[in-house]
């Protein structure tokens, strides 16, 4: 039986290892722990196909340990006996390396199984999970481990595995062939992966498998190929191109418009290119730039949605994604703060806008009183309602306005409020 190609062309090296870049990366507190050799029981969580096997595989590499590999899923206690049997025998005198994969499948008394001997070092776990860990694995485990979150790859990243396979593949199994692999089926088969490079690899070795040679011997894997075989349709969605911006472009546009249709269509557009990331970053912006204090909670909330979705990954993740998009568009809009911010960083890029006034600057130091900083402050919680009328910008710019109140009932109260206490003050 043909084996998959991720298994087959697996790294053997960190600096082979694609993404995981806060993990592995030259500074990455995991490749620290694994160039030092003393490895510690470990948690691998995140998604499928994003490295944790892997990067397991590479420390059982390193260690010297006995190593062993079981699959939660199909394990039981009687799998973990024969491995607790093996120990202190000559093929584990340097300790036994077992990798638990799916950990979540297993029921507490299997996890507890492991304690004894992950306690006095006989064993050392690596356990992964697609699930929390936090929910899943019991505390006494997780206690005696250390979590590490390995995130879904970007399609920079998948990209790179990807030509990394296609060049095996064209010196191994068609080196008869003259292969070429189209930068656009790249792209495709990246996008529509979910940050999974396991799923790509699978793609890229099925359009090997049916592209067909033409009479010279050539074999040109395109876009429509990749498309073919990801199942998935083209869409117009070049993520460096002119279309990419115009689908996100519209998808901000129409939450700002409040349309909850048009803007649940750009979205399921998006997601559908497999760029969920450029949603994430979209539906925050607009949380703040276009519904902004005419509804403060949409910024809480669509941060709640975005890390939500980004914990669940696809297919899930459209629906937090769909959640905070028809909040957004059927929320009351203001651009105040936008607006207010830009107009005083275009001052602040364009004049002299002078110092801090005196009476505000930092006190708490020897001889601020000499210098004569903070002598006249007022302490507005020291007057009724907590204000205090006194300049605060500085003398260049003091008459200078950079904030004005939304016409949305939650600024209009808040104006209210205000101009009720200064004109008392």
């Amino acid at each position: 039986m043909a084996q998959p190609l991720a298994d087959r062309i697996r790294p053997e090296t960190l600096d082979e290892v694609v993404g995981q870049k806060q993990l592995l990366g030259a500074d990455g507190i995991l490749r620290r722990i694994i160039l030092q050799g003393e490895v510690p029981n470990m948690i691998f969580y995140g998604p499928s196909g994003t490295g944790k096997t892997t990067v397991a595989n590479i420390i059982a590499k390193r260690t010297g340990k006995a190593f062993y590999r079981l699959n939660a899923t199909t394990a039981s206690v009687s799998d973990i006996k024969d491995i607790v049997a093996s120990l202190d025998t000559f093929l584990t005198a340097e300790g036994v390396l077992l990798y638990l994969d799916e950990i979540q499948h297993f029921n507490k008394k299997q996890q507890q199984s492991l304690l004894e001997f992950m306690e006095n070092g006989k064993i050392t776990l690596i356990a992964s999970t697609t699930e929390n860990p936090y929910f899943y694995v019991y505390d006494a485990v997780l206690s005696r481990s250390t979590v590490f979150e390995f995130l879904p790859l970007d399609e920079q990243d998948v990209e790179k595995a990807l030509k990394r396979a296609a060049t095996i593949l064209s010196k191994e199994d068609y080196k008869e062939y003259k292969v070429s692999v189209d930068d656009l089926a790249y792209t495709h088969i990246a996008f529509t992966s979910g940050g999974d490079v396991r799923k790509a690899l699978n793609v890229l070795q099925l359009c090997f498998l049916t592209a067909i040679p033409d009479k010279n011997g050539k074999i040109q894997i395109t876009e429509e190929i990749a498309a073919k075989a990801t199942q998935k349709k083209v869409l117009r969605y070049d993520k460096d191109g002119d279309s990419h911006y115009d689908v996100l472009s519209a998808f901000q546009k129409s939450i700002r418009g409040s349309d909850p249709d048009a803007a649940i269509y750009y979205l399921a557009k998006i997601l559908s290119a497999g760029d969920m990331p450029s949603a994430c970053r979209r539906i925050l912006v607009i949380a703040s730039e276009d519904i902004g204090l005419a509804y403060p909670q949409a910024a809480a909330i669509a941060n709640a949605c975005v890390d939500s979705a980004m914990r669940l990954g696809m297919p899930e993740a459209r629906i937090p994604l769909a959640e905070a998009v028809i909040l957004l568009a059927t929320a009351p809009k203001s651009n105040s703060a936008i607006m207010a911010i830009d107009k005083a960083m275009g001052d602040i890029a364009s004049r002299d806008t002078g110092s801090v006034p005196p009476h505000l600057q930092d006190s708490h130091y020897g001889g601020a009183e000499k210098l004569g900083h903070g002598i006249e402050y007022k302490y507005p919680h020291s007057y009724p309602n907590h204000y205090i009328k006194q300049q605060y910008l500085p003398d260049k710019i003091k008459d200078r306005k950079y904030y004005d109140y939304g016409d949305n009932k939650a600024e209009r109260a808040a104006k209210e409020y205000w101009d009720k206490i200064k004109e008392n003050s």
